[in-house]
């Protein structure tokens, strides 16, 4: 039976790209994340010597220089590097025959924290060598809606255009907005997703001081541990993924190779504490329960979670919550998995990522692992795919993303039916 959007038009994924800890390319992101190899290392990019946490996933296998002239590097901090690499990789994925129309072609890529490094630096050198001193470029390159802006410049996007910060959800959030965009008829291209770089020593001492990180310092492969009983908190890690998501019918007439349909985009907020989430998962479940009526869909129709499951202990168990209240029995039914046990919290990006690899699980027909499972949490009892991927038909999954805050965000996709 087609499926028909309860209202506006139909939206597809046509693109793909991505900058992480486990390559600069989908293939290799892909294939690594099936093999269940993990990208969390010793952080070598600053002295961690006197750092409670000396470990992070860090981006692999990106060279700037691959995207960006030496001017433009110059201009622009880490995070907005990582965007226009992962939306031209997005772009030539979608093989355009002509660039779109520019006024119904828009961006939205959000951030977290935005240029973090390069505020830093300036500010050392305000202290240091005076007013004067500090960069004429500190400002364009620090502000969050910058990887917005020049991705729109660079593909000459002048439709609708933004940048939402709602801390980890950010990625899963900048896709609904463009989707909704889509939907509702105000675009008919959207390059869409998130972004971050703040491996900085004063980000890991604000995570650490709030006692969120893995202390595994010894171990960095086996430190992100979502839903084992011995985590000890999440891993920080950063990168990009940014999805060119199209209207249905432009896709079509163009000959688009169509990887997924995004048929629900649910919002809420846990209106209960600045970093902890409401226990019972209650507002995970709104979410969650809002992505399916937006896409008209029952959750016994829902073959797959990528959850947010950062590892840390109540988030972890709250989301295990969330979706045992929302589905019931069909919970022990899903096949639900944890990216973030190999590539770490990618913050602002880690909705969009995640949303990729949630489409990939589609089009492949095989889920990426949990890895590092190795001692249940008793409070955890869903099949998360522990240590090994498996093969599974999936025809509609859900991506999970949830920040500081309380705001949660869910997206919905489906393989593509007539």
């Amino acid at each position: 039976m087609a499926h028909t959007a309860p209202q506006g038009r139909r939206v597809v994924v046509t693109g793909l790209g991505v900058v992480t800890p486990l390559g600069a390319r989908v293939e290799t992101f892909w294939r690594r994340l099936l093999a269940g190899e993990s990208g969390v290392r010793p952080i070598d990019r600053f002295d961690v010597a006197d750092a409670p946490v000396k470990i992070a996933a860090l981006v692999d296998g990106f060279d700037p220089a691959d995207f960006l002239d030496r001017k433009e590097i110059r201009r622009t901090d880490r995070f907005v590097q990582y965007a226009l690499a992962a939306s031209s990789m997005a772009y030539e994925d979608a093989g355009f025959p002509a660039a779109p129309d520019p006024e119904r072609f828009g961006v939205s890529i959000g951030t977290g924290l935005g240029g973090l490094e390069t505020m830093l630096e300036n500010y050392d050198v305000l202290k240091e060598r005076g007013y004067r001193r500090v960069s004429p470029f500190m400002v364009p390159m620090m502000i969050g809606n910058m990887a917005a802006g020049e991705v729109s410049i660079r593909f000459h996007a002048k439709g609708p255009s933004g940048s939402p910060v709602t801390a980890c959800a950010t990625g899963a959030h900048a896709i609904g907005d463009a989707f909704r965009l889509i939907r509702w008829g105000l675009a008919d291209v959207m390059l869409a997703g998130g972004c971050e770089a703040v491996i900085h020593p004063l980000a890991i001492a604000g995570f650490a001081s709030m006692r969120a990180l893995s202390t595994r310092n010894d171990e960095p492969t086996r430190a992100s541990r979502p839903f084992d009983r011995d985590r000890d908190g999440f891993v920080m890690g950063e990168g990009a993924g940014v999805l060119v998501l199209e209207e249905l019918e432009h896709a079509k007439a163009r000959g688009a190779r169509i990887y997924a349909e995004v048929v629900g985009f649910g919002q809420s907020s846990d209106a209960y504490h600045s970093t902890a989430p409401d226990p019972a998962g209650e507002g995970a479940r709104r979410a969650m329960a809002q992505a399916l009526a937006d896409a008209g869909l029952r959750p016994e129709e829902v073959d797959h979670i990528n959850a947010h499951a950062t590892g840390t202990d109540l988030g972890d168990v709250a989301e295990t919550e969330a979706i045992k209240a929302l589905f019931g029995e069909h919970a022990y039914r899903l096949t639900v998995t944890a990216n973030k046990s190999m590539i770490g919290h990618l913050f602002g990006g880690a909705g969009a990522v995640e949303a990729i690899a949630t489409v990939l699980t589609i089009v492949h027909g095989e889920v990426p692992p949990t890895v590092n499972l190795e001692n249940p949490d008793p409070r955890c009892d869903l099949d998360y795919v522990a240590a090994a991927a498996r093969p599974q038909e999936v025809s509609v999954a859900l991506s999970n993303s949830f920040g500081f805050g309380g705001h949660n965000a869910v997206l919905a996709f489906r393989r593509l039916e007539e």
